[in-house]
């Protein structure tokens, strides 16, 4: 048995790891888009360090981008097994691959006409994939319970298990007979935290031979979440104070679920400003209509409230804007209020407008409550420069700058410690996953990550 690291390795985006079997079997755990730098990106998402067509099967995680985001390419590219996941992580990634196709084919729109009227009608480029190869990939995918072994070969069974981290998430364990030997293999996907709102905490794989382990947040510990809601509140009327706005970049899926059920209760508390508040994402609306269709996932605390609030996500002055007209017309509109708008790494999406709006303004209030990939306009706010290009255009970076990695839904050093702790010797770390492995033998190398193949052995 093999693994190989095809991607989220030395990097927090584009999940991808590759299990071939002794009978050439091949299990592709993840398949997520590269978010980050243009140049760097288009190159990791148009290419493959496998064929597309051998792939057997794919064991998905949970719905971010970043995890199932390659998805439909890998279909137009060959594939043609099961995808496996959990029902809410294939309610989300119908909305959410639909989102990406409709972005890449808006995007290759505009690039084409920008080329044409610089007089260089030669320029081309095609979206990674379409929405129909997203409606085509879509029926390949095999709902999964929790808890429950699945057969997906015959010497390999599948565990998937509430990893906590976003609606439908999962972590995956694979029960792998070898040789009249038992042997398995841990996925942890992306780690959730305990006592966090909404979702259930993260629950542990079985004891495991081998971990293939995320450490986003591995070398820090996050704001203790007593200060959150009072930190919260405290940036809220300040902004106010100042006449400003308050953006926060928030991704669709978790972060704006979160943000709307505390200020849902913050409201119900008496303790919200009255103050407009927008959902700026198609997107978010969508999945915000899918986070309430599947309370199955939530924890014991969200569905005691639904007694007394059976709409965790909706209360006075909350807005969804759906159209791009509702969406401009916030640039324009005076007065205090809170957007919530995506990507979270503004790099896509409609907040891009929004920062190039209002980052100037320093009554304003830009509030950061997630990871931002190095090079994306988020992460200049979160690094305290001076500017960022927003448009192909350079803006003043006047607006406050708060970040609140409380919100975080990955688990922090400590957190994934106490989730597995570690007795085996770690031999292979990279800054997204880490494979508990006994040998490891480099294969080849890249300029910004590393690719491992793993060869399995038993002393």
């Amino acid at each position: 048995m093999q693994i190989q690291f095809c991607g989220a390795a030395r990097e927090v985006t584009g999940s991808a790891h590759l299990i071939t079997l002794d009978d050439g079997f091949k299990i592709l755990l993840d398949c997520g888009m590269y978010q980050g730098r243009n140049e760097e990106m288009l190159h990791f998402n148009e290419s493959w360090l496998f064929d597309p067509e051998e792939i057997n099967c794919v064991l998905l995680s949970h719905a971010h981008i970043d995890h199932s985001g390659r998805l439909p390419k890998l279909f137009k590219d060959g594939f043609r097994g099961h995808i496996y996941a959990t029902h809410a992580t294939q309610s989300l990634c119908t909305i959410m691959l639909l989102d990406s196709a409709k972005i890449q084919e808006q995007d290759a729109s505009y690039y084409h006409r920008l080329h044409e009227r610089r007089g260089n009608k030669g320029k081309v480029r095609e979206p990674l994939y379409t929405q129909k190869d997203v409606l085509d990939v879509m029926r390949n995918f095999v709902g999964v319970p929790y808890n429950r072994w699945l057969r997906i070969h015959p010497e390999v069974e599948v565990l998937y298990r509430d990893a906590g981290h976003i609606l439908g998430s999962a972590n995956v364990t694979l029960r792998v007979q070898r040789k009249g030997r038992m042997i398995h293999v841990g996925f942890t996907g992306d780690i959730g935290r305990k006592d966090r709102p909404i979702l259930r905490d993260p629950q542990p794989m079985p004891e495991l031979d081998y971990l293939i382990c995320e450490s986003t947040y591995g070398d820090r510990l996050h704001e203790e979440k007593p200060d959150e809601r009072d930190r919260f509140l405290r940036i809220l009327k300040e902004t106010i104070e100042n006449k400003g706005k308050l953006i926060i970049p928030a991704f669709s899926i978790g972060k704006t679920q979160e943000l709307i059920y505390m200020m849902d209760q913050l409201e119900n508390e008496g303790l919200l400003p009255h103050i407009p508040v927008y959902v700026d994402s198609p997107l978010s609306t969508g999945a915000t209509e899918i986070y309430a269709l599947h309370p199955e996932c939530y924890d014991d605390e969200l569905s005691d409230y639904l007694i007394g609030d059976p709409n965790p996500f909706g209360f006075r002055n909350l807005t969804f804007t759906r159209s791009a007209q509702s969406s401009k017309a916030l640039n324009g509109k005076k007065g205090s209020h809170v957007i919530i708008s995506a990507s979270g790494m503004m790099n896509a999406g409609r907040v891009k407008h929004h920062l190039f709006n209002n980052i100037s303004d320093p009554r304003n209030t830009f509030l950061m409550v997630g990871f931002c990939a190095p090079g994306t306009p988020g992460w200049y706010l979160r690094n305290g420069e001076e500017k960022v290009k927003v448009f192909g255009e350079w803006k003043d970076i006047n607006a406050r700058i708060e970040v609140m990695d409380s919100f975080s839904a990955h688990g922090d050093r400590d957190e994934m410690r106490d989730l597995y702790p570690i007795n085996t010797r770690v031999s292979a770390r990279c800054s997204w996953s880490m494979a508990i492995i006994r040998h490891s033998r480099p294969l080849q190398s890249h300029s910004k990550k590393m690719v491992f193949r793993i060869s399995i052995f038993h002393n």
